[in-house]
């Protein structure tokens, strides 16, 4: 067990440890990571690292301190809403990722509703972080199969509801396939039965409005669709945002309430909060405003042009080698697997692995997952040079298979 150093050491020795320590990992600059990363440019980079820095130590839980970033945060959420085709009297929450605002989203349905057992019913293709906020909150959790097309089946949704389901999911789009859930359908299911429905955008929400623009099909999927309750959306993927930066988007003010802690039972006097965070980054704020003023609506799209020009190419190289399928789409995300008994797919992908990429692999059906982002159109082609010598290695059979294993 490593114990704190006696004397304290220099900065200098302590940089050069870090960076040691940094070689080990896949190169995100290099665009070798199909997972975790959205990265434009070294010009955004630095502005975002600037825009952190000037509220590096700012505590966005003290905005009574600081109402710079009350005013900022506001900003972001109001920018969002807009977006996300919200109407008057709509709000939100900056969060620190998806899964805090799935949480909150689910928190709000719960308390909303008032039942004694509540159930929740989403397709299974939904992320697990709802499992997981539902396993806090004592919330059943009913996934549903999707169609054949991997999107929401609504009518067997409809069969999964009873009196104490609380809220309906669906998402735009969902990460195991980039396909967006039928949300208009599921906006009638959830006003039939008073339900809350979220929309899990925290892959599209900085995305699908700026594909629709390019000219893709994006089924209706924000609150322009009645019966959409609350949005996730994570600024810190396709809004280009450094760590730390997700919004949760109500269609009402008043839903806000639902995930609002407020107590006076201490001698500090009242406390009031309406994330799961207390100390919250102040830099987080300041680095998503700035970079949603920088790049604007041009600068998004611009992204967007990327990302499908790598798609494009991507999809059209995988498909072009013998004994590869890439799953339909037109989303940031490309599933590809075999179609040949005599090509592992994880052998593929232990191949690509040694070439410096680091691969994520899809369960069901077997195959390989990329979550694509601008850089990825500059090193599209490296990536299927290497891909097909990769077909090559994994056909010699030498190299062990790379099971499907965890996704994070």
């Amino acid at each position: 067990m490593r114990a704190l150093p006696a004397q304290g050491q220099d900065w200098p020795a302590l940089k050069q440890a870090l960076q040691e320590a940094k070689s080990r990992d896949y190169s995100w600059r290099r665009g070798r990571l199909a997972v975790f990363f959205y990265y434009l440019d070294e010009a955004l980079e630095r502005l975002q690292q600037e825009a952190y820095m000037t509220f590096w130590t700012e505590n966005n839980l003290g905005q009574r301190a600081f109402p710079s970033l009350a005013k900022l945060e506001g900003e972001v959420v109001e920018m969002a809403l807009s977006l996300m085709h919200a109407p008057e009297g709509a709000a939100g929450s900056f969060t620190s990722g998806g899964s805090e605002s799935i949480f909150l989203a689910l928190l709000a349905a719960r308390e909303r509703a008032g039942k004694s057992n509540p159930n929740i019913v989403i397709p299974d293709t939904a992320h697990l972080t709802f499992d997981r906020a539902a396993w806090y909150l004592g919330i059943e959790v009913r996934r549903v199969a999707v169609d054949r097309e991997r999107r929401s089946d609504v009518m067997a949704m409809a069969a999964a509801v009873d009196y104490d389901t609380i809220a309906l999911v669906g998402s735009a789009p969902n990460y195991p396939f980039g396909g967006i859930d039928r949300i208009e359908a599921l906006g009638q299911l959830a006003q039939q039965h008073d339900l809350w429905l979220h929309v899990d955008a925290c892959v599209g929400g900085f995305l699908n409005p700026f594909l629709s623009k390019l000219g893709a099909d994006v089924p209706a999927w924000d609150f322009s669709v009645p019966g959409v309750t609350s949005i996730s959306a994570d600024i810190h993927k396709h809004g280009m945002a450094p760590k730390g930066a997700s919004l949760l988007l109500v269609r009402d003010a008043a839903l806000r309430q639902h995930h609002r802690f407020e107590s006076s039972a201490w001698a500090r006097g009242t406390y009031a909060a309406y994330t799961a965070q207390g100390t919250r980054p102040g830099g987080a704020v300041a680095a998503a405003w700035a970079v949603m003023m920088h790049l604007g609506e041009a600068g998004y799209l611009d992204c967007a042009r990327r990302i499908m020009d790598a798609r494009a190419t991507i999809a059209a190289g995988v498909a072009a080698i013998p004994g590869l399928e890439v799953l339909p789409g037109n989303h940031a995300i490309i599933v590809y697997r075999s179609t040949d008994k005599a090509l592992a797919i994880g052998r593929i992908a232990t191949a690509m692995d040694g070439r410096g990429w680091l691969v994520s692999r899809q369960a069901e059906p077997d195959g390989i997952h990329l979550h694509l982002n601008p850089l990825h159109a500059e090193v599209a082609e490296e990536y299927l040079a290497d891909l097909r010598a990769a077909v090559a290695e994994a056909r010699e059979g030498a190299a062990p298979e790379m099971a499907a294993g965890r996704a994070y």
